[in-house]
């Protein structure tokens, strides 16, 4: 065990089941984490005995590369994150009504999610997140054939356009381990777990509107009784999260937003009933000036320095971890991330007033972890210099998902 940031940060090296067997029960408030995806070969999924054997062997073998796990690394390899007992351990060292977080890959996420759900968690809406820097991962088709379904048809797009989409969405599963109290408030009361942060998440943007409760089917409503919708600190976050990146926002139409009664002299009459309109129609216009519908939704802003130099292939933005563990950790409470990577949850956590407990097997990635928590602390000009002198270990090219400087 090694802390860090005045033990604000615990990493624990090893393998994550048997640390989380060694923790006490109902101990963390929230888990956030990155399991391995399991993308696993086209030997395991296309080949056959012969090619598991003999193709992935040797270093000139037609399947060595994809043989060994994701972008060539063995810890991917194996089904960690769809045990339903690695997911089990999680939920008892969660506290009651404490929510999980856990990124996956789209191939991967039905597997993961069910895993999940078996342990005891109870599901909640996915949460997507779109980028625009996904590298596809096609194997070429050799050739194909003149005849049969293409005969006379330009193959050529076939041949070349491989097995697999570019990848520019990941799933985030979203689950919640069951309260012990009679309900929510207890839950909160006795634990400080059970619900999420919507305040402090809300999307930029005024969101505020009044409404005559007559509008909405009360009897006896008139236009001076009126309540308050929405919040001047922006819109309720949804489950949907943008990359920030000019490829993504273009993407979203533009959208004047929700629309709003544009006279008070033209309301709708309250009756047993239901409602119904006096002085002829009603009419409408947005509670805003309009624009991007991206404007609804979170867009984490990744830094150039989220990286840190490191050779991990799945680095998530620091923005990212840091809007997803305020998300769903009460004031003051600490994040598990049992799948620490380069520690991108950690810092999230301390930046953002948490405590974390971070868990990691492979030396390479604690050795980043280190990395990063003296960085915290560290002024920018000797963590751009740093930043600068490792960068050369990795490729700042590939995207965020596949290795990228964010």
């Amino acid at each position: 065990m090694i802390q860090f940031l005045d033990g604000r940060v615990t990493l624990y090296s090893g393998d994550c089941l048997e640390v989380l067997a060694s923790m006490p029960e109902n101990s963390v408030d929230s888990a956030v984490c990155d399991p391995p995806y399991h993308l696993t070969s086209i030997v395991e999924r296309f080949g056959s005995d012969d090619a598991k054997e003999t193709k992935a062997s040797g270093a000139t073998g037609v399947f060595k590369r994809s043989a060994a796990g994701f972008m060539g690394k063995q810890w991917d390899g194996g089904d960690i994150a769809f045990q339903v007992e690695t997911w089990r351990q999680v939920l008892r060292v969660l506290k009651p009504g404490g929510y999980l977080l856990a990124f996956a890959s789209t191939r991967g996420f039905g597997r993961m999610s069910v895993a999940i759900e078996d342990a005891g968690f109870i599901n909640h809406p996915l949460i997507a997140w779109i980028f625009a820097s996904g590298m596809p991962k096609a194997t070429r088709i050799k050739a194909c054939a003149v005849d049969g379904p293409f005969a006379g048809i330009d193959v050529d797009g076939w041949r070349y356009g491989g097995q697999s989409l570019k990848p520019s969405i990941e799933p985030i599963y979203m689950g919640q381990k069951p309260f012990s109290e009679d309900n929510g408030t207890l839950n909160i009361l006795r634990y400080g777990t059970g619900a999420i942060n919507i305040d402090g998440c809300r999307v930029a943007g005024e969101s505020t509107s009044r409404i005559n409760r007559a509008e909405i089917g009360y009897h006896g409503g008139n236009v001076e009784d009126e309540y308050e919708t929405g919040s001047q600190n922006g819109r309720w976050p949804a489950n949907l999260i943008l990359d920030g990146s000019e490829e993504v926002i273009s993407a979203f139409p533009n959208a004047p937003g929700q629309q709003r009664a544009s006279s008070d002299t033209e309301r709708s009459q309250g009756i047993v009933y239901g409602s119904i309109k006096v002085n002829g129609t009603q009419d409408y216009q947005p509670r805003d000036g309009g624009g991007s519908a991206a404007r609804f939704f979170y867009s984490s802003k990744a830094d150039a320095d989220d990286r840190i130099g490191s050779k991990h292939p799945t680095v998530k933005p620091v923005d990212l971890m840091r809007y997803l563990v305020r998300l769903v950790t009460p004031p003051g409470g600490t994040v598990l991330d049992c799948f620490a990577g380069t520690g991108t949850t950690g810092e999230a956590a301390w930046r953002e007033g948490f405590n974390a407990i971070l868990i990691e097997r492979e030396p390479e990635y604690q050795q980043d972890i280190a990395e990063r928590m003296r960085l915290c602390l560290s002024g920018p000009d000797e963590k751009k210099r740093e930043i600068i002198k490792r960068r050369g270990l990795a490729d700042d090219d590939a995207g965020p998902l596949f290795g990228s400087a964010k």
